[in-house]
């Protein structure tokens, strides 16, 4: 049976009051040591040098969040592939089929969200 001593922990504990403390210190560095400016135009927002405009609060078509999630959905997909396509000489005919499944249901998929129409912008 192994047991976990105290100071068997204590590396770890060491190495998390290290990185703490550098938070800490660099926080308050940054107020000590930092402008104190205050003007119009450093507060106002400011994006990839585009003037803003309009509210920020406006908010945004569901199809934005829709394209998004099919995104992340399709290159979780493409994350499940590489593995397989690593060992595909192993995995044999098996392996094959099983991907031709993966990859048809994948389709089933995209075909019913192109059916349905959520990649068609014009519609809003």
């Amino acid at each position: 049976m192994i047991s976990n001593l105290p100071q068997d922990f204590q590396p770890l504990l060491i190495q998390f009051a290290l990185a703490l403390g550098f938070v800490v210190f660099t926080i308050i560095i940054t107020h000590v040591l930092g402008p104190r400016l205050k003007s119009k135009r450093k507060e106002d927002p400011f994006e990839c040098g585009i003037e803003s405009q309009g509210d920020a609060r406006t908010p945004l078509s569901v199809r934005y969040f829709l394209i998004a999630i099919l995104f992340v959905l399709f290159d979780v997909e493409i994350i499940f592939m590489y593995p397989w396509a690593v060992n595909f000489k192993s995995l044999g005919w098996f392996g094959f089929m099983e991907m031709l499944v993966f990859v048809a249901l994948l389709m089933a998929g995209f075909y019913y969200i192109v059916k349905k129409g959520v990649l068609d912008w014009e519609k809003d």
